[in-house]
């Protein structure tokens, strides 16, 4: 996949999906799937994104990313993706609807068909909607093709949904929006080495300032390590037994210590809520929850078979 970070002039016929796709949900990977799905028609799947949230930007407001850039290119390029704009708000913020869809899709992009979802938005302001685009495309040649919202519990997919999930600690309805496990994978820094005197050794790992916050608490999780999915505990929070400046992820993997992976950056997926942070009395009151937790984790585990 190649990814461009401002706009240049295209020679192939791009099918291009547009949205700034945060998390990837099942909802964006309609858009990003249908897109792919006209390389039978002889054109080269792209997406045009943002590396900011233009929401954000617009408001003036934060907006928790839910998962990083690294790991959403990876997905795009697995789901088929060959060209990644992945373009600074700031290039297209103040062109207009009209000058947007002419200048950047037909006479940059070449795009001979484009996708969006049903609430997608463009141009200065915001101004234009997928009806506008599809009228706007129609005039210069572009197939242009809005993808109806995917239903979850009676309302559409969207990652502010997903979000409050997270936040309330619903991993299950998170992940089932997402179509897969929510995951992160920040880089491994060296903690106190508390975990390794209870003998239950963990990896920690920072959560960025910009990156979402789970519910505090501890979850059953699966951490990938050398290429395989090893069954782990994982508490996010900060540690008020003993105090952290900043809120981590300390994982316990539980079928064998898991090496040095000090700098290296693991994937880990929440799988299950299993009970909020706490404050224990001593070091012995943690130990015995912590070894709690793992066997209540081996168990979700075990209920939910090889499929999980």
């Amino acid at each position: 996949m190649e990814i461009y970070r401002e706009l240049e002039k295209s020679h192939e016929r791009l099918s291009v999906a547009l949205g700034f796709f945060d998390g990837l949900h099942s909802g964006h990977m309609s858009v990003i799937n249908a897109a792919v799905a006209e390389r039978a028609k002889g054109m080269s799947p792209a997406v045009l994104t943002f590396s900011e949230s233009p929401q954000a930007k617009l408001s003036g407001g934060k907006i928790s990313r839910l998962m990083t850039r690294e790991k959403r290119r990876e997905l795009l390029k697995r789901a088929g993706i060959e060209r990644l704009y992945e373009l600074e708000f700031d290039e297209v913020r103040n062109l207009g609807a009209e000058e947007f869809v002419e200048k950047v899709l037909k006479n940059t992009l070449a795009a001979s068909a484009v996708y969006c979802g049903f609430n997608y938005r463009f141009g200065r302001f915001g101004a234009g909607d997928e009806g506008l685009l599809h009228r706007l495309c129609s005039r210069l040649d572009i197939a242009a093709h809005t993808m109806p919202p995917v239903i979850y519990n009676g309302e559409p997919v969207s990652s502010t949904r997903i979000r409050e999930s997270l936040e309330n600690g619903d991993v299950k309805s998170a992940n089932e929006m997402l179509a897969r496990r929510f995951s992160f994978d920040f880089k491994v820094g060296r903690g106190n080495q508390i975990g390794r005197k209870m003998e239950t050794p963990t990896i920690n790992q920072v959560f960025p300032k910009d990156f979402i916050l789970p519910r505090f608490g501890v979850y059953a999780t699966y951490a990938s390590i050398g290429g395989k999915k090893r069954p782990a505990v994982t508490n996010i929070g900060v540690k008020p037994t003993v105090g952290s400046e900043r809120p981590l992820a300390e994982t316990w993997i539980l079928d064998g210590d898991a090496g040095d992976l000090y700098g290296s950056s693991p994937e880990v997926e929440l799988v299950e809520f299993i009970r909020p942070e706490k404050r224990f009395l001593n070091l012995d009151e943690l130990q015995a929850a912590i070894k709690k937790d793992g066997e209540t984790a081996k168990n979700i585990f075990k209920a939910a078979g090889p499929s999980l």
